[in-house]
């Protein structure tokens, strides 16, 4: 399985994004399509595990609140299973930039920074750009496979 994601770094790079809202998920998958990659999605954290066993991912994009597994519950699963996957975490709210995990804080920013804990290469606070969406990818992609 190594080899066929190295070898797609050079060809289109598979992109599986998981969130449970379907305008997020549709709206990300657009962007990514028309930006080259070759983009699936799920719905939910454990759709997303059997799509990983399914076939070679290099990024995964995953919100963080949803039902049953969070994302941060499934950046954790990617991580263990998946180690060479490139992982992009998103949360919705107003807050910007990363700080100190707090696990009493309920905020898109404590979200976010347990989802760098947990493992995510990146984080993007939505609403973003389809630009910032992309270069997002491009960055994680850019710093090659743990």
């Amino acid at each position: 399985m190594m080899s066929r994601c190295r070898q797609r770094e050079t060809t289109m790079q598979n992109i599986l994004v998981i969130d449970d809202e379907p305008d997020v998920r549709d709206a990300v998958k657009r962007v990514l399509d028309r930006a080259g990659y070759l983009v699936r999605t799920a719905d939910n954290a454990t759709d997303a595990l059997a799509e990983l066993e399914r076939a070679a991912t290099d990024v995964v994009i995953t919100d963080i609140i949803m039902p049953k597994i969070n994302g941060v519950q499934a950046i954790e699963s990617i991580r263990k299973a998946f180690p060479s996957v490139r992982i992009i975490a998103i949360s919705g709210g107003g807050n910007f930039g990363i700080a100190t995990y707090q696990p009493t804080a309920i905020t898109t920013t404590a979200y976010l920074a347990s989802a760098e804990v947990a493992g995510a290469h990146l984080t993007l606070t939505k609403p973003f750009e389809s630009g910032d969406l992309i270069q997002a990818v491009e960055k994680v992609l850019g710093v090659g496979h743990a």
